[in-house]
């Protein structure tokens, strides 16, 4: 009895296996990863007819053409750099040339400033006593001397850059005069210089000092 049973659960186990070996889904072949099939020795997808081979050669054909191109072009690239840095550094060179000329020539110009400065006085002295000096016949000799004196030394200071401001006539700057007051003169024109108390002075394009005028109202 218990063999009869033993024999009918090898039936059904076996009877199980069978139907699960019948469920099984038929082996299909592999597709390659570029999704080209493969059958009795064809190839069928895009890659169909290719021949690697062939592209290597291609391939190995264009590389030396290929290379002298790049070279090529990296020694025009490296000549165009060379050329710019040369134009750079030789600009830069002239700035630097042109820079030291500028400062080396300010420097003179205004090195001698306050001597000059100091000289100022000088000269205002002397034109006092031309000014006044003409008046006196006893002083008529003695002016001649004064006069050669103050020309020498006002051509002496104009050599280095200094430059007197004030004469009478000449139209009314602000800039470079400086009004005192007025005063009436009948043969000179409206706000033009009537009379100079004090010559001004110019050392190059700086103002020493302002000339201290009469204005023609």
């Amino acid at each position: 009895m218990q063999r009869h049973k033993m024999n009918h659960s090898f039936g059904q186990q076996g009877s199980q296996q069978g139907g699960q070996a019948d469920n099984r889904p038929e082996c299909q072949p592999e597709r390659p990863e570029d999704g080209f099939l493969e059958e009795d020795g064809i190839l069928f997808g895009q890659n169909a007819g290719k021949n690697p081979a062939a592209d290597s050669v291609q391939e190995s054909d264009t590389a030396p053409a290929d290379k002298a191109a790049s070279g090529e072009s990296l020694e025009e690239r490296c000549k165009a750099e060379l050329t710019e840095m040369r134009l750079r550094n030789a600009a830069e060179m002239d700035n630097f040339k042109k820079r030291l000329t500028r400062e080396h020539e300010e420097q003179m110009r205004y090195a001698a400033e306050k001597v000059l400065g100091d000289l100022l006085p000088t000269l205002d002295n002397l034109d006092l006593a031309l000014r006044y000096g003409s008046k006196s016949e006893a002083c008529k000799d003695m002016l001649q001397g004064v006069a050669m004196t103050h020309k020498l030394l006002l051509d002496a200071v104009e050599k280095h850059g200094l430059k007197p401001l004030g004469e009478e006539g000449e139209e009314f700057d602000p800039n470079v005069h400086e009004a005192v007051g007025f005063e009436d003169r009948p043969d000179f024109a409206p706000n033009s210089v009537a009379r100079v108390l004090q010559r001004g002075f110019k050392l190059g394009d700086r103002l020493l000092r302002p000339a201290k005028v009469m204005v023609k109202q």
